[in-house]
């Protein structure tokens, strides 16, 4: 695949190119269901399920919400909805049922899919109690009080018709098909452009509402492109994506990155670092994505030995840091010698920057690679909005076609992260050097300034992560009324080990300066995170506020 080849291509046209060159070979793997799509099959599913899209009544440019596991039929809907011209509307698995009716309120959503849920929680309860006026009766179009748009509700799983019967089956969805042709359904497909928006996400709401961040096709097709050339796939390479659909992590870095380079996508409906590796053993995979969190869990598994994970060469690692012991395990150890790093936001599709296939391991741990092509990035002081040196550190900025269109219904938000230069201002600290590698310091906000020293968090965590008893560490800063802020230090332990917080800070004390030893120090089994793998320090910070008493303390 060239990048003349996907240059204005929709989402659905994407796949009606590769299904033209790679009829007969592996689209999609379930390895725990059995499932098996040529790209011939594919292609037929996702049409069918576009037709019945249109027969639910669904315009271009209406929102369909989904919310769900990774599971087969949300790939299905996200390439239907690329065909049938309506925004796919993701939803966080995590949600409660507050932040799902907010979700569908703000999106304007005219149906939702969902599963039955996870073990953890029940979905259609939750749908029931955020909409507790749904329609009693089967058919009926939904009465959802404050809800105007919201018009058909389908359930996604084999019992749909026995647990809720007053919701529609997906089944019984893709059976309204019949009643659209083909020529209608490709009618509208020709109807669309790249241009429109195709996808919205909700940012993670760690301040005020969550927002709809707004992508078109170009936006994810064209950046999903980049990140594959990045990592040098081709047809033969087959992907596991074990990270959530509804995070851009899992549906452009996982399904559209795959599709765009004619390979083979093998979900991992949710993640367990065992079924990871049985789907690398069992398919052959080439490459693995995941958090660092993810490539942990795995190395670390009981079981690890028993699979043979020599046929991976390469992957993706992000939403966080990667310590240089976990990246050398990943690259020795499971064999993704030729892994990359990546980073960006919802809001640039999401990628700013990748390692390359070659980049030596330093590079790979300490940096977050170089731009994309097309994408232009620059580093501004945040106090004089100037420009600033090589080595130099300051807001990264980022343009180019994978800035988003914007924010769902706020226009005030989005003048607000981009500028009328076009230009998005990402509020990571960030420092390029002379040959363009761009190193991420953390969030503006998640520096921590002790009595008006600057303490990057990364910094300490990448020396405590070289302690052989450690195996994940997250550093943040809590309110001191005295300092400003007080250095803190969450760690998991390896199994078996046993250190105690003067240990940690004894440690610390001999290799670091004095001002950025960890005053607070806990050992937790695991670390509070959103349903795409990124940790909360901010939920971290809570937490210690309460457990040291600091609620009265007054942050300088």
């Amino acid at each position: 695949m060239r990048l003349e080849d996907v240059e204005g291509l929709t989402v659905g046209g994407l796949l009606d190119l590769v299904a033209g060159h790679r009829p007969e070979d592996d689209a999609l793997v379930y390895v725990d269901r059995g499932l098996r799509y040529s790209y011939t099959e594919f292609k037929e599913v996702v049409d069918k399920c576009g037709r019945a899209l249109m027969a639910l009544g669904v315009k271009k440019g209406d929102h369909v919400a989904v919310w769900g596991q990774n599971v087969p039929e949300w790939v299905t809907l996200q390439f239907a909805t690329g065909k049938a011209g309506v925004v796919l509307v993701t939803i966080n698995p995590a949600y409660k049922a507050q932040e799902l009716r907010y979700a569908l309120d703000q999106s304007d959503a005219a149906a939702l899919f969902l599963t039955e849920g996870t073990q953890e929680a029940n979905f259609v309860e939750i749908l029931e109690e955020a909409v507790p006026d749904l329609a009693a009766e089967p058919g009926e179009e939904l009465m959802g009080k404050g809800l105007p748009h919201l018009k058909h509700v389908v359930l996604i799983g084999d019992e749909a018709a026995t647990n809720a019967p007053h919701l529609m089956s997906f089944e019984s969805f893709m059976e309204e098909a019949e009643k659209v042709s083909a020529d209608e359904l490709a009618e509208r497909q020709n109807s669309l452009s790249a241009d429109e928006v195709i996808n919205m996400q909700y940012t993670s709401g760690t301040t005020g509402f969550p927002k709809g961040v707004q992508l078109t096709h170009a936006n994810i097709v064209k950046n999903a492109f980049f990140i594959g050339e990045c990592m040098e796939l081709g047809p033969e390479d087959r992907i596991c994506i074990p990270v959530p659909f509804f995070h851009c992590f899992g549906c452009v870095l996982g399904t559209l990155n795959t599709v765009a380079h004619e390979g083979t996508m093998v979900p991992v409906e949710t993640f367990d670092p065992q079924v990871v590796l049985e789907a690398v053993h069992e398919e052959r995979c080439t490459a693995v994505l995941g958090v660092p969190t993810m490539f942990i869990a795995e190395l670390e598994h009981p079981n690890y030995e028993k699979y043979n994970t020599s046929s991976l060469r390469t992957g993706i690692m992000a939403g966080s840091p990667c310590p240089e012991e976990v990246m050398k395990q990943v690259v020795n150890d499971m064999g993704a010698e030729e892994i990359t790093i990546a980073y960006g936001q919802t809001e640039s599709s999401p990628v700013i920057t990748q390692t390359r296939t070659d980049d030596p391991i330093e590079r790979r741990v300490s940096t977050v690679g170089r731009a994309l092509p097309d994408v232009e990035i620059k580093i501004v002081d945040m106090e004089t909005g100037q420009e600033v040196g090589t080595g130099e550190q300051g807001d990264l900025y980022t343009r180019g076609y994978h800035v988003m269109k914007g924010y769902y219904k706020m226009p005030e938000e989005t003048e607000e992260v981009i500028d009328e230069d076009g230009w998005l201002h990402t509020g990571d600290l960030a420092t390029i050097d002379e040959d363009g590698y761009v190193q991420i310091m953390g969030r503006v906000d998640d520096m921590i300034i002790r009595g008006g020293e600057n303490i990057y968090p990364r910094e300490i965590e990448e020396f405590l992560y070289a302690h052989p008893d450690i195996s994940d560490v997250q550093v943040y800063g809590i309110p001191d009324q005295k300092y400003g802020e007080r250095v803190a230090a969450a760690i998991i332990l390896k199994e078996d080990a046993s250190l105690t917080e003067e240990d940690v800070k004894e440690y610390c004390r001999e290799n670091i300066a004095r001002y950025k030893v960890p005053e607070y120090v806990d050992f937790v089994e695991e670390y509070p995170m959103t349903a795409s793998g990124k940790i909360q320090k901010y939920k971290l910070r809570e937490s210690a506020i309460k457990q040291y008493d600091l609620e009265t303390t007054d942050t300088a």
